[in-house]
């Protein structure tokens, strides 16, 4: 089994990084594991105190159930993965089927940043994006699926995203074994992360 552990700030392009090495791989032949699943569950805290959940630092992700997946999933068994609102901070009733296979990749803004993770990757990637390129994304993303207007965006950037970046994310970049800069339009990084992928998958 190989655990590929794919991290970086907001909006730098992570997603788009792992959506590109899946379709460049036999389709299903991954399992994708995303660490915003794992936010812990809100639903005993008042509407207007989940607004000032900080969603960048450490302590609002349950690492023990993420850490309980990734095991499970490393030893061939299958997980019931969360499903997290970000318009309620809470998660919904239904659950993920994720099937094990012989590829993992958990992908996340914490994933380096906890050393439990860390020792479980076989690979450790960070993906980088100039500040100003994620700020748009983060934008664009949170308008269109996280309910905020732009005013709510830019004050939540200011007061968790940018100094928990800082404190939290960059300083992760050295666990890292690759550094992809430009985010998901890097396409020399992606290939050469595909075809490690590939080459996994064939000598199964």
């Amino acid at each position: 089994m190989m655990l590929i552990g794919i991290a970086g700030g907001t909006g730098s392009g992570k997603t788009t990084v792992v959506n590109k090495i899946a379709n460049a791989v036999p389709k299903g032949s991954i399992a994708r594991v995303s660490q915003d699943a794992y936010y812990k569950d809100n639903k005993d805290l008042p509407p207007e105190e989940r607004k000032q959940i900080n969603f960048d630092h450490p302590n609002s992700i349950d690492w023990d159930l993420l850490i309980e997946h990734l095991k499970l999933l490393l030893n061939g068994q299958s997980i019931d993965m969360p499903v997290y609102s970000f318009l309620t901070s809470t998660r919904a009733k239904e659950t993920i089927t994720v099937v094990s296979k012989p590829v993992i990749i958990v992908e996340g803004i914490l994933i380096l940043v906890y050393k439990a993770i860390r020792d479980l990757c076989t690979m450790k990637i960070f993906v980088d994006a100039p500040s100003d390129e994620r700020l748009i994304r983060v934008i664009e993303r949170d308008l269109r699926e996280r309910g905020r207007d732009v005013n709510e965006v830019l004050a939540r950037y200011l007061k968790t995203v940018k100094p928990m970046h800082e404190q939290f994310i960059e300083p992760s970049k050295r666990h890292a074994d690759i550094i992809v800069p430009q985010g998901g339009s890097n396409k020399v990084a992606i290939n050469l992360l595909a075809s490690m992928v590939l080459e996994k998958l064939e000598n199964d």
